[in-house]
């Protein structure tokens, strides 16, 4: 009888898994590139003036997203607003010339849904792309496409889906928390507001997903054919999150992770460039997904003729698979208290 029942609860976890494996999939399936592509066409356009935060052209991608996280039926983190608002200082010539200047402060917002999850919905997972860029530099405009309008629009569209999911009686175990940042350009200050003024408890907060720059081909593999992405910070505070990313890219995506940006020796210093770093100094969990510095970083020529939307919808999928698992999981993920 005691073999009997050994024998009985492994097929029901063999089973239960594979519906499980079998789910995440179709919903993976449903990411579509026209959509990230409609979302970009629109962040990346002219009419956004490359989204300086604190700018108009910021203010209007701030109310796309929102719109669009209202379309697809998300809920505001708070009351009826999705914005979470306020300011960064400037540094500002005044009208007795330039080496006289001051300070000004101006009023920025980043953009947060909620999707509340069902038995474990106190604990939270966070998807998070930067959504500002350069703006108007010498009456050019800087569009960033890849930075970070392609992070942006794949949030939406994983935004999309996952509501879809819950629709269907296939919600999150845990609700799941879509950020878009203002401010990283200037220095990551929209994550920094957020993880000094966190929406939802940061103790509860299992992990942080976080995606800049996802759509291009950098100098290491613009003569290779490779499917790649740069994964930095996995391990850096959950070895298991590290176990459960590379799971799921073998499971998902068969990317070939590369991993020479999460060296701690690295110059360019990745790790500490974007959102998800603020997060990570305060002991939660992340991974960035990046794919690297090309030729029209920072410049007026990331524009969206030259992104690969096929990459996009590729990195959102492991992004999903990732987010699907760690939001299910019996268990939340294991931080290694000894890592630094």
């Amino acid at each position: 009888m005691r073999t009997a029942f050994f024998v009985f609860i492994f097929i029901s976890n063999f089973l239960i898994a594979q519906q499980t494996d079998s789910t995440v999939s179709y919903y993976s399936s449903l990411l579509q590139e026209e959509n990230i592509k409609q979302h970009l066409s629109i962040l990346a356009s002219d009419k956004f003036e490359g989204r300086e935060t604190g700018t108009r052209g910021q203010k209007l991608a701030a109310e796309y997203i929102a719109a669009q996280f209202k379309k697809v039926g998300l809920s505001p983190y708070k009351d009826s607003s999705f914005f979470q608002s306020f300011y960064i200082k400037e540094r500002r010539a005044t009208q007795k010339g330039l080496f006289k200047r001051k300070y000004v402060k101006l009023p920025t917002e980043n953009v947060i849904a909620y999707l509340p999850g069902t038995d474990l919905k106190e604990e939270f997972i966070v998807i998070s792309a930067h959504y500002d860029h350069l703006g108007i530099i010498d009456g050019e405009i800087y569009n960033g496409a890849d930075d970070d309008g392609s992070g942006t629009s794949a949030l939406i569209e994983m935004a999309r889906v996952f509501v879809q999911a819950k629709a269907n009686g296939n919600g999150p175990r845990r609700s799941v928390i879509f950020i878009a940042f203002a401010g990283e350009e200037k220095g990551l200050l929209g994550s920094a507001h957020y993880a000094k003024n966190p929406v939802f408890n940061l103790s509860q907060t299992v992990c942080d997903l976080n995606m800049d720059m996802i759509a291009r081909v950098d100098k290491h593999y613009e003569n290779d054919t490779s499917k790649y992405i740069y994964l930095i910070g996995a391990d850096k505070l959950s070895t298991e999150l590290h176990e459960i990313s590379e799971a799921n890219n073998k499971a998902c995506c068969n990317f070939s992770i590369d991993y020479r940006y999460n060296d701690p020796k690295d110059i360019n210093r990745f790790y500490y460039r974007s959102d998800h770093y603020n997060f990570a100094k305060k002991g939660v969990p992340v991974i960035f997904y990046f794919r690297g510095i090309h030729n029209d970083y920072h410049e007026p020529e990331d524009d969206i003729e030259k992104i690969n939307f096929t990459t996009i919808k590729s990195v959102s999928q492991l992004v999903f698979y990732t987010a699907w698992e760690i939001a299910n999981k019996e268990q939340r993920l294991r931080v290694d208290v000894n890592k630094k």
